[in-house]
């Protein structure tokens, strides 16, 4: 089925056809400032597609807490005006089409499960590692949404006395080294000046790994999926992986029959949040 695919963040809105099981004249818009002016730049993108491809259907990821039995998005994002109605049903009447509404975080999960490091695998978690930790649980090849949709919020987790987010985000691990340095770093130069013998970024970094990795541990052995998919920026950075590895080994030797992860990168990178949407959308119908 082909569709008109549609990733909404909040600056630029990327969008994409689905046809013939490929994204094509991927493009994107900037995010208007009011709601008809969202209406009317997706209606407008959504007629093209309709002319073009023959498109059947739109399938949207999203920012916020998606709620797919009611078609709002709750939550809050830098979006307030797409937040807290049924929006769904409203974007269905203008495009006289069926859509779809996904989380951005699971659609990311879900194209890992499609055509990036999660392909054949039945149950997945994915992390989102960014300015916070974000996320999602993936059981029989589906989201998990959880009963509250805090499914996959793994930023919440509390590992010694603070969130996972304040604790693992390359953001807040170089603020916390700036503050102590009176520098001005970036996350990446924070690995980079660790690397170079700095032992207040070692710390830092060090920190962050070992609250990642225990994240990432208890993660495997409450739910124990087949593989744990890393997302975000750092993700690009070669020395993730190795790192994390060497850390949770350690913390695996502690306990007994405990196993090692499979941690992999994501694959998709910037199309994720489409490709995901469209497997979203392949789902329901």
């Amino acid at each position: 089925m082909n569709l008109m695919a549609i990733d909404i963040g909040g600056t630029t809105i990327k969008l994409a056809y689905w046809k013939n099981g490929q994204l094509t004249n991927e493009h994107a818009v900037d995010t208007p400032k009011d709601l008809e002016s969202f209406y009317q730049v997706l209606t407008k993108e959504v007629n093209q597609a309709k002319t073009a491809i023959n498109a059947k259907g739109v399938a949207i990821s999203s920012p916020g807490a998606v709620d797919q039995k009611t078609g709002i998005i709750g939550g809050t994002s830098a979006l307030p005006y797409i937040h807290n109605f049924k929006i769904q049903a409203e974007l269905e009447k203008r495009f006289s089409l069926p859509v779809t509404l996904e989380n951005d975080a699971n659609c990311a999960a879900l194209g890992e499960l499609a055509a990036g490091s999660g392909q054949g695998c039945n149950s997945m978690a994915f992390f989102v590692i960014g300015t916070g930790i974000g996320g999602a649980m993936i059981m029989n090849q589906r989201i998990w949404h959880g009963a509250h949709l805090y499914g996959g919020e793994f930023g919440y987790m509390m590992i010694d006395n603070d969130q996972l987010s304040s604790l693992a985000s390359p953001v807040a691990s170089a603020k916390r080294y700036n503050e102590r340095t009176v520098k001005n770093f970036t996350g990446k130069e924070l690995f980079e000046a660790a690397d170079q013998g700095d032992a207040i970024a070692e710390e830092e970094r060090d920190k962050m790994l070992h609250s990642l990795a225990v994240a990432i541990f208890n993660i495997q052995h409450s739910f124990d999926p087949e593989k744990i998919v890393l997302g975000g920026g750092i993700s690009n950075n070669p020395e993730l992986l190795p790192l994390l590895n060497s850390v949770l080994a350690k913390i695996v030797k502690k306990v007994p029959a405990a196993i090692m992860p499979d941690l992999a990168l994501c694959q998709l990178k910037s199309e994720a949040n489409l490709r995901g949407a469209v497997a979203n959308f392949e789902q329901q119908h």
